[in-house]
């Protein structure tokens, strides 16, 4: 079960869909279902129509300021953005672009928003290297967090289990913490974390759809490859959310 909501969302996928209508009108010799498929390709790889659907994701939060954030027991910053690379001398660890994540746990810390900062030990059965959270842990040690104000979580898998591991981690009477996740993120990890018992301050951060933020160029009219991730990302994400809001409602 802990591995439903992620593998519903691959047999959903607008690519596995064009392949089932190609495959399905070579077997019945259908040029219908076979242009079909390739229009549903089309479409899923249009950048307005991809964008419009992150901006979706992304529509009741924006930007804001660490100074107008009130005060909780703890930062909460998920995990979900450490990439190990493997080198001649080892393992080594790149950020992807959700690593806002952490800055932003860190600059809520310094401004003394809560006491702790608290980093989630993701680990997926099939990951490699130290728990995610460990590396983060030194990395915010680095940036000049104090060592006693990192707490980690046990080892996790989704953001269920994050939920479940952070409240453990906090005093009965100290419930509030301010969640900082990716703003596509936001939504599905507010329902979770409130299902757990606990009190959320959204601080929502690497905002995608970027609406606005640069100049409209023909080439934002030709299907790409990447709009076709973007418009794969939406359904996954659309389907966590269906997934918790089925398993807590």
């Amino acid at each position: 079960m802990i591995y439903l909501h992620k593998i519903l969302p691959l047999l959903a996928s607008p690519i596995l869909l064009v392949i089932f209508f190609i495959l399905l009108g070579l077997i019945i010799n259908s040029r219908k279902l076979i242009y079909f498929g390739f229009l549903v390709l089309l479409i899923c790889s249009f950048p307005p129509l991809s964008r419009h659907l992150i901006s979706i994701l992304e529509e009741d939060y924006k930007l804001q300021d660490v100074s107008s954030t009130p005060p909780a027991a703890a930062i909460v910053v998920l995990s979900g953005f450490v990439v190990p690379v493997k080198t001649e001398t080892g393992l080594k660890y790149e950020l992807s672009e959700a690593s806002d994540r952490l800055f932003a746990g860190i600059s809520l810390l310094k401004a003394n928003k809560a006491p702790h900062l608290i980093l989630t030990k993701g680990y997926l059965p099939w990951s490699i290297g130290k728990p995610e959270g460990e590396y983060l842990r030194d990395l915010a040690i680095d940036f000049g967090v104090p060592e006693n104000k990192i707490l980690l979580t046990e080892i996790v898998q989704n953001t269920d289990q994050e939920a479940k591991a952070v409240k453990t981690l906090l005093s009965m009477d100290s419930k509030k913490v301010i969640l900082v996740t990716s703003a596509f993120h936001m939504p599905r990890a507010i329902k979770v974390f409130e299902a757990a018992g606990l009190v959320v301050i959204p601080f929502a951060v690497d905002f995608r759809s970027k609406m606005g933020g640069s100049k409209i160029t023909p080439m934002d009219f030709i299907p790409s490859a990447g709009s076709l991730q973007r418009t794969s990302f939406f359904v996954r994400e659309m389907l966590g959310r269906l997934y918790y809001e089925i398993k807590y409602n």
